[in-house]
This record gives C-alpha cells, structure tokens and sequence, in this order.
C-alpha cells in the first residue's frame, strides 16, 4: 500500500511536464566594436557576437545618418563569436565624414552599432590602384600608364612624380623590373601605403623610374 502512495506524485510530476510548453531562449545576436571612431585610411573592425548557431547567415547593412546605405551582405556564422574585418580602408572619396550605422539581421533577431569618421590628417592611396598594380605587374599596361596612374589619383603628399606625363612621352617611362616585388608587397599587404610610397618618392626622385638617360638629354 505505501508504494502506491509514492508511485501516484510521481505520475502527477511526470504528467504536468508533460503538460508544461517547452521553453528555449530566444536567439541573440550583438555588435562589439573594436573603436567608435576611424580616420581615413583606417579599416573597419567589429565582432558579430551571437548565443547560438543556426545554420543561417547574418545579414549586414551599413548606412549613414541620412538612411543611404550598403546593399545586404550575408556573413555565414560559424562561431559564436565572428571577427568582421574590413579589406578596404576608409577613404574620402567614398565614405563622407559623420556617423555611421551598422544593422545585423539573424535568425530573426537584429542589433544596430555605430561609429564616427571623424576629420583628420590621414592620407592613403586609393583602391583603384591596387588593380592598376596588378595590371602593371602582369604586364597587361606599361610602365607610363602606371605612373600616369600616381600623378592621376595619388595624393602628391604620398607619391610625388617629378615630371608631368603625356600622350608624347607615356611609353618612354622606364621603371626596372625587380620594382614589381615591392608592388607585389604592396598589394599582398606585407609594406604599408606609407612604405610603399617612401619608396616610390625614392625611386622617382633617384630617377631610379622616370625616362632613360639619353632620352632625358634630347628633352
């Protein structure tokens, strides 16, 4: 008789959980910026912080103070915690100074951060060089119409070309071969813009790139 007293609390337990809706923590998903504040010529840095992975990707907007802003990037979260990093510095000609805001959408949640891009007295190459480079390297251009490029989208504070180029002398520049290892350093990112450009200023100001001597004497 008294183990069909204990046995009857247990089926009431086991009934009313049973009963009871299972619940599951709702999904979250956080921003946690490396800095609130980038000059030019700096590069974006936030980690995507999440409490579970689903499977899904997050999606990522950036847009500025008056609403105008990126077109969705799906970032696929493999961690709970996913390091965002930049591969383009800020630069004037595409980021204006002021805040800024970055929305992620996940697994139906959503989180929003910011940060300023404040004034300051950074200067870097700009991007559409890089492909320039490239071109430059694998010889599909001549050695002119890379520094051409310089004198074009360079700021003159970085590379300064000593001598103006045009239609008449683009194909005279000559720049040595083994320059192409510090392009290629260059674009992999192992020398900075700032070394890079030192030894630019260098080689243009040694006449190390620039046009044959016998050529210059004739000019």
């Amino acid at each position: 008789m008294k183990s069909k007293i204990l046995t009857l609390p247990v089926i009431l337990v086991i009934s009313i959980t049973l009963l009871v809706p299972q619940i599951h923590a709702e999904s979250s998903v956080s921003i946690i910026m490396e800095q609130t504040t980038y000059t030019y010529c700096e590069k974006l840095f936030y980690i995507i912080e999440v409490s579970e992975i689903t499977g899904e990707p997050a999606i990522i907007h950036i847009r500025d103070e008056t609403g105008k802003g990126s077109s969705a990037v799906p970032i696929q979260i493999t961690s709970l915690q996913n390091p965002i990093p930049s591969l383009i510095a800020f630069q004037a000609e595409t980021f204006p100074l002021g805040k800024y805001f970055i929305d992620v959408e996940y697994s139906g949640v959503s989180d929003t951060a910011e940060f300023e891009l404040i004034e300051s007295d950074s200067i870097c190459i700009p991007e559409l060089i890089k492909p320039v480079m490239v071109n430059w390297i694998t010889g599909k251009i001549s050695d002119g119409f890379l520094i051409d490029a310089f004198q074009r989208y360079v700021d003159s504070q970085l590379i300064y070309v000593p001598f103006e180029i045009d239609e008449g002398n683009v194909y005279d520049i000559d720049i040595p071969e083994w320059i192409k290892n510090i392009g290629y350093w260059w674009i992999e990112g192992v020398i900075s813009d700032d070394d890079f450009s030192k030894a630019m200023n260098y080689l243009l100001a040694e006449n190390i790139i620039g046009f044959p001597t016998s050529l210059e004497n004739e000019i």
